[in-house]
């Protein structure tokens, strides 16, 4: 039956669902949340579970690859600043190879300061060798972190699982949790083959030289490139189990003769799939959501794209002096199509503006433009902005 649950809430009980080991964390708007309500659960005795709490992200990820490393099921959450604070553990645990899961409560980067949501957090953090899935609502949010923690065990890769700040996090509607034997059977008692153990001396994160360090970065990458079959199956299972599917790498919705793409990461996908019901009138129109940012799911990219003429790329961060971060990607991608659409890249919702239903028109436009979009800031409000970059 469904419950009424904040997303935040509903992430917590889904992470207990897991059955973790231990959870180290420390709050920040909007991740406070999470660990609140995890904290609670283990305080109320429903969850089993060593909650450390710590006195910064740095600690909370360091604490999580401890514990990862010894063999326990490790789970940590964070946000903006706090990623940045966590990104020299961050790369740490996924060059180890040591497998556990993070939330992040995507939330614009400082500075200027912004407490509200984008995705600049999980973006630019996005080479540090992490799985990363995006979620468009709070169900696919609890019934992704189910996966993620079976991804994890599977590949010996930590997952970061991206949920969009307040626009998820803070936001209460029905969900259905899964029953504790359903996730039971669907998430096996945690192994770590290679867990630090004293009757077993062994060491990990030794100095690499210049001899084996190319080797090692070729086994991560191709470890994440394999672990894209991993997320399928495991999407596929769940499927089974639970009777919802998430696409897996990525999903589409809409006409199958529609010759007009737009792709997206996270919330933003469900306003646009409204947007596209409510104006009927408009060009037929193809919703990707982009479930795997790493691995990067070429092949799938290519598959649903390909007999598109037009695709429009919007973005949640920006990489100054550049632009477009998932459209750059995606255009590599898409160049090795013997037909590839042209693909413009937009980005809106910056430091948590609002993306409504009359941003989907706005889209078409650009996607109708004679030029390529090469990267623009769609929602700009001209009155900010100095003059001369105001024309």
């Amino acid at each position: 039956m469904p419950l009424a649950l904040e997303g935040s809430q509903a992430i917590a009980r889904a992470v207990a669902l897991c059955r973790p080991q231990v959870v180290s964390a420390y709050p920040i708007t909007p991740q406070t949340h999470i660990v609140e309500n995890i904290a609670k659960l283990v305080a109320d005795g429903a969850l089993d579970c060593e909650y450390v709490s710590v006195e910064s992200e740095h600690s909370a990820a360091s604490t999580a690859l401890g514990a990862a490393a010894a063999g326990a099921r490790a789970y940590t959450a964070t946000a903006s600043q706090g990623m940045l604070y966590m990104s020299e553990v961050l790369f740490d645990i996924s060059g180890l190879r040591v497998p556990l899961v993070l939330t992040c409560a995507n939330r614009a980067l400082s500075g200027p300061l912004s407490i509200w949501n984008d995705q600049s957090d999980s973006m630019a953090v996005r080479d540090a060798g992490w799985i990363q899935l995006y979620c468009t609502s709070n169900q696919e949010a609890i019934d992704t972190h189910i996966q993620a923690f079976r991804i994890a065990q599977e590949t010996t890769l930590p997952v970061m699982v991206c949920v969009d700040g307040f626009t998820l996090t803070h936001t209460m509607e029905p969900l259905e949790l899964p029953a504790q034997e359903t996730v039971d059977a669907f998430l096996p008692a945690h192994r770590f083959a290679r867990m630090l153990d004293p009757q077993a001396p062994l060491t990990i994160g030794t100095m690499v030289g210049p001899e084996a360090y190319s080797e090692v970065r070729h086994d991560h990458h191709h470890a994440l490139l394999a672990a894209a079959d991993n997320i399928l199956r495991a999407n596929a299972d769940w499927a089974a189990a639970s009777g919802r599917d998430w696409g897996g790498l990525l999903r589409a919705s809409g006409p199958a003769d529609a010759r007009i793409g737009i792709l997206g990461l996270g919330s933003l996908i469900g306003t646009l799939e409204d947007a596209a019901e409510q104006h009927p009138e408009l060009p037929p129109t193809r919703i990707i959501a982009l479930r795997a940012f790493r691995p990067f799911p070429f092949e799938a990219l290519q598959a649903i794209c390909a007999d598109l003429d037009e695709l429009v790329v919007v973005e949640r961060a920006i990489s100054p002096g550049a632009g477009a971060i998932v459209a750059a990607e995606v255009r590599a991608a898409l160049s090795e199509l013997p037909r590839a659409p042209r693909v413009h890249a937009v980005a809106a919702g910056l430091g948590g503006r609002d993306i409504g239903i009359g941003l989907y028109p706005n889209l078409l436009e650009v996607a109708q433009n004679e030029k390529i979009e090469r990267f623009r800031i769609i929602d700009l409000d001209p009155q900010r902005l100095p003059e001369e970059l105001s024309a």
